[in-house]
């Protein structure tokens, strides 16, 4: 009996002890939490507005102010607070609702978002657009910090007006602007924006004149991390031993992939782009040249996209662009496999700006898009240097399809792939082998030489493991594409690799 009240005494003073932790605990939390900003993100619904979804190109072109001078700190803030009350103007455009105008507008300025935004909702109208540079100006800083005044000159971007769910008008825009901020509760809001010029919005997509020097060579990945050069196992060693590899087939170039969200979308790292570096370094050891094909698995292309993909191209870009083995920029894979999912018509105004913001700060390197047949090969034929396409059919029909390519355009026509999987196994028991595949080879030397055909073949090694991502999971389908190397998973050389080499 006494143990028993021993027990309870001791878990009445347990109990007590715990009550008083846990008040303590929420006093101490109350007290860091009076102590701490609001969560800006959750309080302006940045959450939604940056992760980051919305960052187009922005040059300060002065700063200067006859009053009080800028701080770095006031600037950063001016630009990021800025850049959002254009992003959740541009939302509320296309969704139809006021979501973030509150916080980025006073009273005043988002009376004039709110009436057009009524008025697009009464007549069934969204527009779907997004800026991609700004060139900022201060004209005035007040003494006390609390107003700006900016000027922004070049505004480019593109919108696309939609009424009772048709499409009407895709268009480009090059306009300045005039801006009052104020600062209020901590934040830059919107108190006047006011259009007050436009400028012609001709974009010139210049070709590079280019001839082409024989172009022979294959796609390339190595054996142990195929789709994903640039990953945890990637070795300048193991990229040395391949690339003399293809040297000794007496071959001049390589296509290698830039994988979108690999190299960070929007911010590229700096580990990344050395690799890049690294890989071109090798390539030039080698004698070879470089296709750099962008944007592997990449598919979304909406406007809203377009800052983000601007931002990574221009990373990649001016980090490579001077680099001796760099042959030229593929800017996408198989684009055209995404007409059906994404729409032809936002799959190629993608493309198309891409090209023109490649060529503003790579006016030197040929562009090429790497169409997965020849029928496709012909759009934007006015907009590249190259026209590449791809070819899995059958050797006997190859000629004509590549004359139907240079007979429509004057530009260099290359086959940036082609090959023939060497698989016979479980699910494809009578489908070709080695031999069949050095056939294939040899039959397409013939219409090579002949009809002196720039190449690109698919490619050096076969594959242990094929990421689902590339093929699906059918068995059928990812065993086929790990047959297509000339050397096998062994490192024997295949009787293809003798007919490349022999040519």
């Amino acid at each position: 009996m006494k143990s028993n009240k021993t027990l309870y005494r001791i878990l009445i003073l347990a109990g007590f002890i715990l009550i008083n932790a846990g008040i303590l605990y929420g006093v101490s939390q109350v007290i860091a939490f009076l102590n701490t900003g609001a969560d800006r993100s959750k309080m302006l619904h940045l959450d939604e507005t940056k992760d980051r979804h919305y960052v187009p190109e922005v040059t300060w072109r002065s700063i200067k102010n006859p009053g009080r001078p800028m701080e770095e700190a006031n600037l950063a803030s001016i630009e990021e607070d800025y850049l959002d009350a254009w992003y959740v103007k541009n939302r509320a455009f296309y969704t139809g609702e006021d979501a973030g105008i509150f916080d980025h507008y006073t009273e005043r300025a988002r009376g004039k978002v709110l009436d057009l935004l009524a008025l697009n909702n009464e007549t069934n109208t969204y527009i779907e657009s997004t800026t991609l540079t700004h060139h900022l100006s201060v004209e005035f800083y007040s003494a006390d910090g609390t107003l700006v005044v900016l000027t922004d000159r070049n505004v480019t971007g593109v919108e696309r007006v939609f009424k009772n769910e048709q499409f009407l008008v895709e268009r480009a825009f090059n306009n300045d602007y005039k801006i009052i901020l104020l600062l209020e509760d901590g934040f830059w809001r919107v108190r006047h924006f006011e259009k007050v010029a436009s400028h012609p919005t001709e974009i010139k997509n210049e070709t590079v004149p280019l001839d082409l020097t024989m172009l022979e060579g294959m796609n390339y990945y190595p054996q142990g991390s195929p789709w994903d050069t640039f990953g945890p196992t990637f070795s300048k060693d193991t990229l040395a031993t391949d690339f003399q590899i293809i040297n000794d087939l007496k071959l001049n170039s390589i296509r290698v992939f830039v994988g979108f969200e690999d190299f960070g979308k929007a911010r590229v790292p700096k580990e990344k782009l050395e690799k890049l570096t690294s890989l071109l370094d090798e390539a030039e050891k080698a004698k070879l040249k470089v296709v750099v094909t962008l944007f592997d698995f990449y598919g979304d292309y909406r406007i809203q996209d377009w800052t983000i993909t601007n931002a990574h191209l221009h990373s990649i870009v001016t980090h490579v662009k001077d680099h001796p083995a760099l042959l030229g920029w593929d800017i996408k894979n198989e684009p055209n496999l995404d007409f059906e999912s994404r729409g032809e018509r936002e799959v190629l105004s993608w493309l198309s700006q891409t090209i023109g913001y490649l060529k503003t700060i790579d006016n030197t390197h040929p562009v090429t898009i790497g169409w997965s047949s020849p029928e496709a090969a012909l759009h934007l034929k006015e907009h590249v240097d190259i026209v590449s396409y791809h070819y899995y059919k059958d050797l006997e029909d190859l000629a004509a399809a590549h004359k139907s390519l240079t007979d429509a355009t004057n530009k260099p026509v290359v086959l940036q792939e082609f090959g023939l999987a060497a698989y016979h196994g479980l699910w494809n028991p009578l489908g070709p082998d080695e031999k069949d595949q050095a056939a294939y080879f040899k039959e397409f030397y013939v219409t090579q030489k002949r009809d002196s055909l720039h190449y690109l073949s698919w490619t050096l090694y076969d594959f242990r493991e094929i990421p689902t991502e590339v093929a699906g999971r059918l068995p059928w389908r990812k065993n086929k594409q790990a047959f297509f190397g000339i050397v096998n998973t062994l490192g024997v050389k295949d009787d293809a690799y003798l007919i490349i080499k022999n040519r």
